[in-house]
This record gives structure tokens, C-alpha cells and sequence, in this order.
């Protein structure tokens, strides 16, 4: 490859207002190189067919808060990087929370929206997000952070922020200036077990005989759990999954996220990249869990019921999701954001990733003090919490 000096001049940034308006075979080749091999995505997320529809189901776009502004950067016309650029005019749907630095914002006379974001919309899982061509991936994680800072700058907007990026992007981002931003989740590892027994066999007695238990209440709910994933799954799975939704999107959100359309969407593009867990009881479905499919990580994202049963909470998408990883060599679950229930049943606390950039001097000083003394509480929190997780002292060493 030539010295990509040589090729400044050919370096292009381009901003699309819709994924659309990219061939999917470029975002692809960025996104997820490695299905090249014919397995699946590592970040099923960042997929073109994926955030396709997010827009194509209205979920995205016109009304809802997250505008697309996504940006590709081309190298003697070949699409070398990309990234999932939205301009917001609200906070939602981010699960790295900012609004308190929104309100000072405006406390001071500013105006703090829209800003920026570079993120999978309302998907707490960490993945890339300066997407690269394999052998390109310093020119283009460059070329897309100061595209993006130049499109921010240039419309005067308050700030720029890249959400669960991986770590090797938050050191590369904070390298160049960016404020680096410590958060915490809670993840299920896959310590090479062959059976949920041999995970149990790595906890303390009482916690082992714990989830033993729960599991056990979860099952004499009255009826049967089903995994379903792929061709599996059917238009009347969907149709009980959007009640399940609606419920939890109403109680916690006020308003879902997904649209409806969504799911059909997901039905005919996605259903590939999906593992639905359902509870079925007299012949009708009476909850749910919706989880996506990596390469080697099984992301959990939605949960829903009609009926109240002890324990199937933790059944449905703890449970059978380390079920579904060890049975699929599968090397890690993402149980999705914030919980500490999740630590007594072995998912413990991890570091999370973002980058932001302030327009404003002296606002961003003030937060990268904040960010300095956040990132020292997040590691003596993950510190004191890892203590407190379900395993035996040395597996919890293992574990750190």
C-alpha cells in the first residue's frame, strides 16, 4: 500500500443522509470483513443490513430524534472507512448519559442540541464504530474523526460523541485529543465450559444452589421455554414479541424505540442474526427475550411478558442465553446495560468505551475533570463488585 501522503489529495469524506445511499457491499467490506469466510458478523449491529432497517421501519430518521449523517471516506475512489454518524436532538436511546451536561450546557446560555453521534441507536453493545477496510485502519479512523469534528465545527453544533466504541478506538481517539469516557456493564464470559453444570461448578455452594433454584421456579411456571432462531421463527412469534416490547418500551422508555414495521423488517432481512427465547403457557406466548447473534458474543436486548412468573426474568435472558453460548462456542454474553441483579448470576461489571469532543474550550475542560474523576469511581466500583460476583475466590481472580 502507498504512503497514504502520496494520496491526500484523492482522500475524500463524504456525509449520506441515508445508509442507502451506500452500496452494501462497501459498508460491508468496512463493517464486517470477516464474514468473507462465510460465518457470521462480529458486530451483527454495525451490519448494513442492520442499520438499513433501523431506517427502512421509521425506527430512524424524519421525527424520531436520530437523523442520519453518515460518513464513508474514499481513497482513490474505493470506500475505505465508515461510520454510523447521527445528528440528535435529544439524548435518548444512548445508554451513555450526557444531560447533565446538557443542562449546564443550556444552564449557560448555550444550546447543546443537535450534537453529533457516532453509534448504533439504542444498542448498548460495544463494538467498532470508525469502521475500516482491512489494511487501512489508521488512515481511516483518522479520516473519519476529524470528518466528523469538521462537520460539528462547521454547523457550529455543541459536541460529537462515539458510543461503546472498543477500547483500541478510545486510545486511539483520546491519542488525538478526544475526552475518553469510562462506563461499566455487566458480561457473562465463557470460561471454555461444555455445560451450564461446569459453569455452576466455578461458583460458591450457596450462589450454585441459588441459581439452581431460580432456574427450577423459572420452569414450574406452567408451561414450556423455546429457542428459536433463523427459519424458526414466524410471523406469530413476532406478533407476541411486539406486545412483550410494548410493555417494557412503555414502562421504561414511555415510548418504544422500534417500530412495529421493525420487526417485519427483522422477519424477512434479520432473523438470521436473531435468537428468540419464548415462554409458552396454555398455548399462548406469555414472554420473551430478543437476543442478536455475533460471531462470538450473544448480545441481549429485549424483554417482555403479559404474564408475571417468578423467576422467568432470569431464565429467559440470563440463562438460556449462557445456555445458547455454551452450546455454540460462544465466548461471551452482553446482557445489555446497567442491573447489578446480573452479578449474582455471573455477569460482572467490565469497562465500556466512548470518545467525545466539546466544541467549547472551557466546557470541555470542566467535563474531561469530570470524566478523570468518573473513570477512578467506574474502576473502584468494578473492583469492590467483581468481589461480590457468584464465584469461588480463585475463579473470581480468573476472572479479573
Amino acid at each position: 500500500m502507498s504512503d497514504p501522503a502520496e494520496n491526500a489529495a484523492t482522500l475524500a469524506i463524504t456525509m449520506h443522509s441515508s445508509v442507502a445511499q451506500i452500496a452494501a457491499e462497501d459498508w460491508d467490506a468496512c463493517a464486517c470483513p470477516e464474514v468473507a469466510d462465510g460465518g457470521r458478523a462480529y458486530d451483527p449491529f454495525t451490519t448494513h443490513r442492520f442499520l438499513k432497517a433501523f431506517e427502512d421501519s421509521g425506527s430512524v430518521g424524519p421525527g424520531t430524534g436520530w437523523d442520519p449523517r453518515y460518513l464513508t471516506a474514499e481513497l482513490n475512489g474505493q470506500v475505505i472507512a465508515c461510520a454510523p454518524l447521527y445528528a440528535k436532538s435529544h439524548s435518548q436511546g444512548e445508554y451513555i448519559f450526557d444531560h447533565n451536561w446538557a443542562h449546564a450546557w443550556e444552564r449557560a446560555g448555550g444550546r447543546y442540541y443537535p450534537k453529533l453521534q457516532i453509534a448504533v441507536p439504542f444498542t448498548p453493545a460495544t463494538g467498532r464504530r470508525f469502521l475500516t477496510r482491512p489494511g487501512y485502519e489508521t488512515e481511516g479512523l483518522s479520516a473519519l474523526i476529524q470528518g466528523a469534528i469538521q462537520v460539528a465545527a462547521d454547523n457550529d453544533l455543541s459536541s460529537l460523541h462515539i458510543t461503546f466504541c472498543t477500547e483500541a478506538e478510545a486510545i486511539a481517539g483520546q491519542q488525538v485529543g478526544l475526552l475518553r469516557r469510562r462506563t461499566q456493564q455487566y458480561h457473562w464470559e465463557n470460561r471454555d465450559y461444555d455445560s451450564f453444570d461446569a459453569f455452576l461448578n466455578a461458583l460458591s455452594s450457596r450462589k450454585r444452589k441459588t441459581i439452581r433454584k431460580e432456574r427450577q421456579r423459572a420452569h414450574d411456571f406452567g408451561g414450556h421455554i423455546h429457542q428459536f432462531t433463523g427459519d424458526q421463527i414466524t410471523a406469530a412469534h413476532w406478533d407476541a414479541f411486539w406486545d412483550f416490547y410494548q410493555d417494557t418500551g412503555a414502562r421504561k422508555w414511555g415510548t418504544p424505540y422500534l417500530t412495529r414495521k421493525f420487526f417485519d423488517i427483522a422477519h424477512e432481512r434479520l432473523r438470521d442474526d436473531i435468537l428468540l427465547v419464548m415462554a409458552e403457557r396454555d398455548g399462548r406466548w406469555v414472554a420473551g427475550a430478543l437476543n442478536v447473534i455475533g460471531r462470538d458474543t450473544l448480545f441481549g436486548r429485549y424483554w417482555g411478558c403479559t404474564e408475571d412468573h417468578p423467576c422467568l426474568h432470569f431464565e429467559l435472558c440470563y440463562y438460556q442465553a449462557m445456555d445458547y453460548a455454551i452450546a455454540n462456542g460462544q465466548s461471551r454474553v452482553e446482557a445489555g446495560a446497567q442491573g447489578e441483579h446480573k452479578l449474582s448470576r455471573g455477569y460482572l461489571p467490565v469497562v465500556t468505551h466512548s470518545l467525545h469532543w466539546i466544541g467549547d474550550p472551557g466546557f470541555s475542560e470542566a467535563v474531561a475533570r469530570y470524566l478523570e474523576a468518573e473513570a477512578d469511581a467506574v474502576g473502584q466500583d468494578i473492583e469492590v463488585l467483581t468481589q461480590y460476583g457468584p464465584f469461588r475466590k480463585g475463579d473470581i481472580e480468573d476472572h479479573e
